[in-house]
């Protein structure tokens, strides 16, 4: 492989719906440009970007993948990015990696919901973005249908570049409206084709296409258009130049059109990348954070003679290798062997063994220069979204911003002793995949996983268990309820015991009343007269707090509650300490049954974006989960629902919005606090408990 400058590298994330045919474009591009040694297939799991065992079992893409092609003295990375909304993380961290965007759009699928995301998140991030209409050669293939569609629900200003002569099994090649020429395949193994003549029964659908260019082009240059208007001819160059630079404004996003399986298409497409896609010397500064306490700023720039700065942005554990880190280099360049700062960890790390990666294959590179991708293993400390720099010059890059997980659940190891197994495991896959997460819920005991999707955590659990070795089970978390009392007591408790010798004796009288939401808990000493020692008081408040802990109605913690220790007796000989404890817990069980106790369940508030076509359906649904709606706001053609729903109605909502909405919901939630439940609810929760103690007991 040569060596290229920032200039002839262009960096490029393929994105799409699943199914919309990426990983098997990357496949023939690299194969057309000879990186690729064979012409992969999804069903053989062969494509170059798809080897994870269980991307190929599944066959689609869950995690993110690199290559490159060499073509026209440019070297184009490739950034396979997953089509599934449960694997978005790794399509928002292959944005992050990309100057632009190829968004890959069936034939017969046309756009789907993933497409709409991803084209948003690419013009949201100012990315240039060209279209492409995959599987040409399929049944029911339509070019015209999609490139409306794409018009009708992404954008008004795509414009097509090339066109297909004929459609489904009559697909034979390409019309290239900037030289007027027709691209036939013939049936070459690497999709070389023959100029032509347009054909004649592509003449009136050329005519009109190539109208409709020159006059998008022309719209978005002042010189073009006057040209235009005088009647002049608009050559090629001045042509793909005007289109290049519409397209980093964001005026112009061209089309184009392939067949990957027959290679039809792919060569002419290659050459359009590099023609028309920003190379990394032509990326806008980024701004980062640099000097020893991160407060100050500095602009970079893809030259190799600036300040080494590259960001991991993705992290890969392969069995028998250890961690691979895939890294975009920003500024500067770096040699095999060097060692590097990891400005975010405090950390110093060596880069042995550099690479550019090429599906699961690893060239091995001198050095990589500013703009280029690359990636290295057995790194210490380094991890996704991490910054590499150099000790002289600490530099911390904007990270990627992953979305929060939206489906939970809980796990456990399958096999007693495997725990310690399982958590070293959770964790790692964590490394692997942000949206991946892993917390521990003290107060019911068990480790939660989350993800974007129950696909996703049935990915997640297959990885698991073949890199990691442990098998493990998901099931519903438990709702962590609280108690609490709704009413005024007081009431006696008296521990006395005799056995022999010295006894256990500690009586204290307590009053219990109730306190405002999230006020917690509160005891007041009024012990008058010394009937209690001041150094038994503490031992009653213990005893108080110990068995609140255990709860009343169904073992949840009782809260927002005042204790007030008014009276009590004591023995001069028996009474100590753990036996005014003991009192504590007699007291609080002899008293608050009598406050009229109540469940308090965990509220989440929640903002949820759909289409306007589907506020009906899902607001109901909100009624239907106890939610109450707060209020609603107008964002365009999408209204935000704001409304609070309990924490035991929302398992698995996301997956019920998805559905609801046709994939356009986007939910976000956060934790609300605490309301009480329902009597019926409750009496439920109360049952519940009940039966366990029973099981548990029998």
């Amino acid at each position: 492989m040569r060596d290229y400058d920032s200039a002839g590298i262009r960096n490029v994330a393929v994105v799409g719906h699943g199914g919309s045919g990426k990983t098997s474009l990357v496949d023939a591009l690299c194969f057309a440009a000879g990186s690729g040694k064979r012409h992969g297939t999804i069903r053989d799991g062969t494509t170059i970007t798809d080897h994870l065992p269980e991307e190929i079992e599944r066959g689609y893409s869950i995690s993110l993948g690199c290559a490159y092609a060499e073509w026209m003295d440019s070297k184009i990375n490739f950034i396979d990015a997953p089509g599934s909304l449960d694997f978005q993380g790794d399509a928002l961290a292959a944005l992050a990696a990309a100057d632009g965007a190829l968004c890959v759009v069936s034939a017969h699928g046309g756009v789907e919901v993933g497409t709409e995301r991803l084209f948003r998140a690419a013009v949201a991030k100012q990315d240039p973005v060209l279209f492409v209409v995959s599987m040409m050669d399929k049944e029911h293939a339509d070019f015209d249908r999609i490139y409306q569609q794409i018009k009708d629900r992404l954008t008004s200003k795509v414009i097509p570049v090339e066109i297909p002569c004929g459609e489904g099994a009559d697909f034979r090649g390409v019309i290239n409206l900037f030289t007027q020429r027709a691209y036939m395949y013939t049936a070459g193994a690497k999709g070389e084709y023959v100029e032509a003549d347009i054909p004649a029964d592509c003449m009136e659908r050329f005519t009109r296409y190539r109208q409709e260019l020159i006059e998008a082009v022309s719209a978005t240059d002042d010189g073009l258009l006057e040209r235009y208007l005088d009647g002049q001819e608009i050559d090629r160059d001045d042509a793909i130049h005007g289109m290049k630079d519409a397209m980093a404004r964001l005026d112009l996003f061209p089309l184009f059109c392939v067949s990957s399986d027959n290679m039809i298409g792919i060569r002419a497409l290659l050459t359009e990348l590099v023609q028309l896609m920003p190379n990394a010397w032509e990326m806008e500064e980024i701004h980062a954070l640099t000097g020893a306490e991160g407060h100050d700023t500095v602009q970079l720039h893809a030259k190799d003679d600036g300040p080494f700065a590259a960001l991991v942005f993705k992290t890969l554990a392969e069995p028998h290798v250890g961690d691979v880190s895939y890294f975009r280099v920003l500024s500067g360049k770096v040699h095999t062997g060097q060692e590097v700062y990891n400005a975010t960890r405090d950390g110093l790390e060596k880069l042995g063994h550099l690479s550019v990666p090429l599906g699961r294959e690893r060239v091995e590179v001198m050095t990589l220069h500013a703009g280029d991708i690359g990636c290295v293993t057995k790194l210490r400390n380094t991890h996704t979204n991490d910054t590499l720099s150099t000790k002289e010059h600490p530099i911390r890059l904007p990270v990627v911003t992953f979305p929060e997980s939206v489906v939970h659940f809980a796990v456990r190891a399958a096999t007693r002793g495997e725990e310690d197994k399982l958590q070293q495991g959770l964790h790692r896959l964590h490394d692997e995949d942000p949206t991946f997460t892993v917390h521990y819920n003290t107060e019911t005991h068990e480790t939660i996983v989350g993800g974007m999707g129950e696909r996703h955590l049935d990915v997640a659990m297959a990885v698991l268990r073949r890199k990691f070795g442990v098998q493990a089970e998901l099931a519903k978390p438990r709702i962590a309820y609280r108690e609490t009392i709704t009413a005024k007591a007081e009431g006696q408790g008296r521990h006395k015991k005799q056995s022999g010798g010295r006894g256990q004796f500690g009586d204290c009288w307590v009053r219990m009343a109730p306190m405002p939401r999230g006020e917690g808990y509160l005891f007041e000493d009024k012990i008058v007269g010394g009937v209690i020692p001041s150094k038994y008081v503490p031992a009653v408040d213990r005893g108080v707090q110990e068995a609140s802990a255990r709860g009343i109605l169904a073992g949840f913690p009782l809260v927002d509650f005042r204790v007030e220790l008014y009276d009590g007796s004591t023995h001069s000989v028996d009474s100590n300490e753990m036996s005014f404890k003991m009192a504590g817990i007699l007291a609080f069980k002899a008293v608050a049954p009598k406050c009229r106790p109540v469940l308090l369940e965990p509220i989440d508030q929640l903002e949820i974006t759909v289409p306007d076509a589907f506020l009906g359906d899902v607001m109901g649904d909100l009624s239907g989960r106890r939610g109450s709606i707060l209020g609603t706001d107008t964002a365009g053609d999408r209204t935000v629902i704001r409304a609070v729903v309990p924490q035991a109605e929302l398992h698995l909502y996301a997956t019920q919005l998805f559905s609801l909405t046709h994939g356009h919901g986007t939910l976000s939630r956060r934790f609300g606090g605490y309301e009480q439940m329902p009597h019926e609810a409750a009496q439920k929760v109360v049952a519940e408990h009940a039966r366990e103690l029973e099981e548990a007991e029998a």
